[in-house]
């Protein structure tokens, strides 16, 4: 960057030397750069790329055998739009190296940069050019489950799934792997016959023969690479009845489908609930998705969520509660998706919410929270929030992002979630529903920022809230409770306790 700074010094005194203008194809060769290795996020800066905009992937993926420690192979087609004039560009991949990279259909030169692709055209791509990026013949290998990081391309007794939170989805296949840029998908799996392929979004065509099944999905809706699911294994799929629009379907090992389908009944009267709290659900289809692995964590993979089987030894209360968890995701989280990391407390303090709401509606909040009520819950929750602000940080900058749990710590979920209880009690109970339906409405299909979600409250409240939410969100001490003068923060408050299973 030094040495191109020093070139455009040096014409720009010739020019001034001799008394001419440098040529228009000079200046545009100037223009042209390589797009960043990285959008730059606080927490994980070289995550994403720059220079380019991702509108649509089309991903197919072959499992060769029926074994879920098999490596697979895969082809991408990336289309995408330039955002500024492009001589090279990054794709995120940390698998196997790719057979070819071409660039709207003609071979592109490429190399490795640890978890990096760069790939530079043979011309370069001009700013506002639409243009694809085929990727063909990678590699994946599925992963061994880890309970401290349970994320990545996991393998299971019974296949393999994908847990592409917070920036595992390049470990499977390329992409711009930061949820800023989200895209539309089409996903084909290509497995033995005695598995199937499942993936988020609805399925469109399924062909059999030659001993293989080869499925295609479509997501329509605009989704976040870290929030892709595509599983394949010996998987069984049940259809339930719709609710409304959307289509329900449930994927669970097939040797315990007896025994886990029956856990997931309560889906259907959750979708209608949360339409009733929030609007309309956002996708065309929703479900579960059971694997077979101790990792104690569940995850809100647009339209397909997936539990592992530690809601196997959970009470029926709690693990409906942590459903409605993954289920409220696919407003907050998915369909409104972070613009940074360093705004996830927007998806999983929303997601705490409408858990808690849940628990609440069955009679579960003392089993599910070990407080007899929602507001004595978020009493305790106030004692330890000063706690945990010095530990992790505020609710809305998290300290670290080096493990997995530094980010999704409890001040994200608990602390998040307070933020959003002393909010309903400054605006009222009527004006924060409004805003919450104005949230999931009003950034649909996006990704938004804390600002953003400031700036609307202050919009539905008719007055500025900057200070107010600038104290609960980025404060290093816990401002006062409206409505409850008496609540206090403790130095060594007593440890929470109940279950808690989300993500």
């Amino acid at each position: 960057m030094r040495d191109t700074h020093f070139r455009r010094l040096l014409l720009v005194g010739l020019t001034l030397a001799v008394g001419v203008t440098a040529s228009p194809a000079a200046a545009n060769a100037a223009s042209c750069a390589p797009g960043a290795p990285g959008l730059g996020d606080r927490l994980f800066p070289l995550l994403g790329n720059g220079g380019y905009d991702v509108q649509d992937y089309e991903l197919r993926l072959t499992y060769p055998e029926k074994d879920p420690a098999h490596s697979v192979s895969g082809d991408v087609r990336i289309a995408a739009v330039a955002t500024q004039k492009l001589s090279r560009f990054n794709l995120d991949f940390a698998g196997g190296n790719p057979a070819s990279i071409d660039v709207d259909g003609k071979p592109a030169n490429f190399s490795r940069v640890g978890e990096e692709l760069v790939i530079t055209p043979r011309v370069a791509l001009n700013k506002g050019r639409g243009f694809t990026v085929t990727v063909k013949g990678f590699t994946a290998v599925p992963e061994t489950p880890d309970p401290a990081a349970p994320d990545g391309f996991t393998a299971t007794p019974d296949g393999t799934a994908l847990l592409g939170q917070p920036a595992a989805a390049h470990r499977l296949f390329p992409s711009n792997d930061h949820p800023a840029d989200k895209a539309t998908y089409t996903i084909t799996t290509d497995v033995p016959e005695g598995w199937t392929g499942t993936a988020s979004g609805v399925p469109t065509v399924t062909r059999t023969g030659g001993g293989r099944v080869v499925s295609t999905y479509r997501q329509a809706q605009p989704m976040a690479t870290e929030l892709l699911q595509v599983a394949a294994g010996d998987f069984v799929v049940r259809e339930r009845q719709q609710v409304g629009r959307v289509r329900v379907r449930d994927v669970v090992p097939r040797r315990l489908a007896a025994q886990t389908l029956p856990m997931f009944d309560s889906e259907r009267e959750q979708i209608a609930w949360m339409e009733q709290q929030v609007g309309p659900y956002p996708f065309d289809t929703y479900g579960s998705l059971l694997i077979d692995v101790q990792l104690g964590t569940a995850l809100e993979t647009q339209t397909l969520s997936v539990y592992d089987s530690t809601v196997l030894a959970a009470p029926t209360p709690v693990v409906e509660s942590v459903m409605a968890h993954e289920l409220a995701h696919q407003w907050y989280g998915n369909s409104v998706a972070p613009a940074t990391w360093s705004d996830v407390w927007l998806n999983e303090s929303h997601a705490t919410w409408y858990e808690l709401l849940w628990a609440e509606k069955i009679g579960a909040v003392a089993e599910h929270t070990g407080s007899p009520s929602r507001e004595a819950f978020f009493q305790r929750v106030y004692a330890n929030s000063d706690s945990w602000r010095a530990q992790f940080g505020p609710v809305a900058r998290p300290k670290s992002a080096e493990q997995l749990f530094d980010l999704f710590n409890i001040n994200v979920y608990y602390g998040g979630a307070l933020a959003l209880y002393a909010l309903e009690q400054q605006l009222g109970e009527p004006k924060f529903q409004q805003l919450e339906r104005a949230w999931a409405s009003a950034y649909r299909g996006k990704s938004a920022s804390t600002d953003d979600f400031i700036a609307l409250a202050s919009r539905t409240a008719g007055r500025d809230l900057k200070p107010f939410l600038t104290a609960w969100l980025y404060g290093t001490e816990t401002p006062p409770m409206p409505g409850h003068p008496d609540w206090v923060t403790m130095q060594n408050p007593a440890p929470m306790t109940g279950q808690h299973l989300s993500r």
